[in-house]
């Protein structure tokens, strides 16, 4: 019997049992699309950190102030404060590769404009940080080298705090007042939303990191330096540079202070995101098992039901592999059928919850091939049993 015929007599003894077989691919059905959906979101959740992350800037290398240790006493880290201007001015000059550079200076206060007061972040950095962390303006401009080196009194803005204290004005060309010093607003910052933190990152005021230290926080260390590479193949050679370079001017003293990359830090928070894209994977994969025996259980249940039939058309020419692979065929009918559906049942799900929810969800086209592939293994494994089965003696008897 040719495969063709084989297939039609599988596909009309699927017919005879409609209800059924529709019962029976339902169970991979719910699986796929469980399948799809579950990974669907976490791809969506590990998608939004991974643009949170790629939202601090390109290439990005930062080195931060390290632990502190004062005889029993001991600090967290950036506790210990020992970054200087001199530092950054040091790594400018001598360390190859770099695109951009930024000391900064973070800390909070309270500012005064237009009759409004606002509890903000206040942070000196230099004229390269909006390039640095690619943060457009979206008016006015940055500051620049000689407004650093003069110690003026400009600033620029985030949208959070130009809409809390200038409500409708355009803020650029007025005057904020930070510890009672006035600062010319120069520009508004492009909104960025919140970091992968969880805060606003445009409840902000930028000042040249100079008049931040000389004239508001009179301190004499920065937080900690942002570093822009020229390419992401020269990340880890600038950071092995910095890092040299620091524990040099530091003549063998311990390590104060910490250099991380921007991969470093993206690895870290998408890490809790793909252990839950692999957990709610492999939780609706047992619906797929679930699914397989469903179908295993059918075939058993036909070649009980057909031994007649099988014994008839056996008797009148057909071959044991003609047989054979027609209960093949159904299980991988009843199987692939349900992955089909599955698929467009999943991302159909994922869009109605990204809709319904607001989740972000990120459809895996690898999935979609997967998890058909994977319904149609399932089909051949669930069929195979019964056909083995069959070739033993006591089905025939």
């Amino acid at each position: 019997m040719r495969f063709t015929n084989t297939l039609r007599v599988a596909l009309r003894a699927l017919s005879r049992n409609t209800m059924r077989s529709m019962l029976t691919a339902l169970g991979m059905i719910i699986g796929v699309a469980a399948v799809i959906t579950m990974v669907s979101i976490g791809n969506g959740a590990k998608a939004q950190v991974e643009a949170q992350v790629a939202s601090l800037g390109q290439n990005l290398i930062t080195v931060m102030s390290g632990y502190s240790s004062s005889g029993s006493t001991r600090g967290g880290s950036g506790s210990s404060m020992s970054l200087t201007p001199e530092d950054a001015e040091a790594i400018s000059a001598e360390v190859s590769g770099i695109d951009g550079l930024s000391p900064e200076v973070r800390d909070r206060n309270q500012i005064l404009a237009n009759g409004l007061n606002w509890n903000t972040n206040v942070n000196g950095v230099g004229p390269d940080y909006p390039y640095v962390r690619n943060w457009p303006m979206a008016a006015g401009a940055m500051f620049t080298d000689q407004d650093v080196k003069s110690l003026a009194k400009v600033c620029v803005i985030g949208k959070t705090v130009a809409d809390q204290v200038f409500l409708n004005e355009d803020p650029v060309g007025q005057t904020l007042r930070v510890r009672n010093l006035p600062f010319r607003i120069l520009g508004v910052l492009s909104p960025k939303g919140f970091s992968i933190f969880g805060s606003d990152e445009d409840d902000v005021v930028l000042l040249p990191y100079t008049s931040h230290m000389k004239r508001v926080s009179r301190r004499t260390s920065i937080s900690m330096i942002r570093i822009q590479a020229e390419s992401p193949e020269k990340i880890q050679t600038v950071k092995l540079a910095v890092e040299d370079l620091l524990t040099q001017r530091r003549r063998g003293r311990d390590t104060e202070f910490t250099v991380r990359t921007q991969e470093e830090l993206a690895t870290a928070a998408t890490q809790t995101a793909k252990t839950m894209t692999g957990l709610l994977a492999g939780i609706a994969g047992v619906s797929l098992i679930v699914g397989g025996i469903g179908i295993m259980n059918i075939m058993l249940v036909s070649v009980t039901e057909r031994t007649r039939e099988i014994g008839i058309r056996l008797a009148i020419g057909a071959h044991g592999a003609d047989v054979l692979t027609q209960f093949l065929i159904e299980a991988i009918l009843l199987s692939s059928l349900g992955g089909v559906i599955g698929v467009a049942v999943g991302v159909a799900g994922s869009q109605a919850l990204s809709n319904y929810n607001g989740w972000p969800v990120l459809v895996p086209t690898m999935w979609i091939f997967i998890s058909v592939a994977g319904s149609a293994l399932v089909g051949i494994v669930s069929g195979f049993y019964p056909c083995l089965l069959y070739t033993s003696p006591s089905p025939r008897d």
